[in-house]
């Protein structure tokens, strides 16, 4: 499940985003820190990284560090470009390098009835870190994306599947997603996201129940270029992991 959402990313679709993508396409499209991702996409030849540093909860009580890392490039109108990459330390493991994806991001339609903004996210995750600091798989993933804008309010709802190599014994070989998510802004600069996200009961020699969690965090539009992000994660059954995460978005601009 971990592999699931890291390979999706996550995201907070920022109010009045339209009208910033058709005036500055410098201005961030931040996928932190929630699970959710919004359909929109870096503007064409710009390059924006996502990064920054969870600590999950366990729920043997045992805790887990990561670092969260996407770098998006817009190809064009429609089309972005990333590569998910992360550090993690296990329990009674050392920091090494998790596993590394390649993840695509391609708009449809901006104004559906119903679905409103509407994207397809297709990946793959490579097992670049092993047994040790990853699934030891490699793993297809598609995820269904449809933003609205409601006044000041955003709403994000995505769907998710996965599809991983190996034979099912260290990671269940099939994986499903659901997320609900929503944001304002407070004041100002400030903002406020929240989700809800479950992870369905899977099944295999790796099975696990399902899990749902709910997820809460203040975003600061430092610049139009630059936002800062935390965020909490606090299960409500299951065994997903309880979990705190800061980060930063930054544009770095047109390459």
């Amino acid at each position: 499940m971990r592999a699931l959402l890291l390979a999706v990313a996550s995201s907070l679709a920022p109010i009045a985003l339209q009208g910033q993508e058709a005036t500055d396409p410098r201005a961030v499209r931040p996928e932190r820190p929630t699970v959710a991702t919004h359909a929109w996409t870096v503007a064409p030849r710009y390059l924006e990284l996502e990064t920054g540093v969870e600590w999950d909860r366990n729920p043997d009580a045992s805790h887990t560090v990561l670092t969260p890392t996407l770098l998006k490039i817009g190809i064009a109108a429609r089309t972005q470009l990333g590569l998910q990459a992360n550090l993690n330390q296990p329990p009674g493991a050392s920091l090494g390098v998790g596993d590394v994806a390649i993840v695509l991001k391609q708009r449809l339609a901006d104004s559906l009835p119903v679905l409103g903004a509407f994207a397809v996210i297709p990946s793959v995750k490579f097992s670049t870190g092993g047994l040790s600091h990853g699934t030891g798989t490699t793993d297809w993933s598609l995820l269904l994306v449809s933003s609205n804008q409601l006044g000041p309010v955003s709403l994000d709802v995505n769907v998710g599947f996965a599809r991983r190599s190996g034979d099912g014994t260290s990671v269940p070989r099939t994986a499903t997603l659901w997320t609900v998510s929503t944001g304002t802004t407070i004041s100002g600069a400030l903002g406020l996201a929240a989700e809800v996200f479950g992870l369905p009961a899977t099944s295999g020699p790796a099975g696990a129940r399902g899990a749902v969690a709910v997820l809460a965090g203040p975003i600061l539009a430092v610049r139009p270029w630059v936002t800062l992000d935390l965020g909490a994660i606090v299960h409500l059954r299951g065994p997903q992991p309880d979990a705190l995460c800061l980060g930063m978005v930054y544009n770095l601009g047109r390459i």
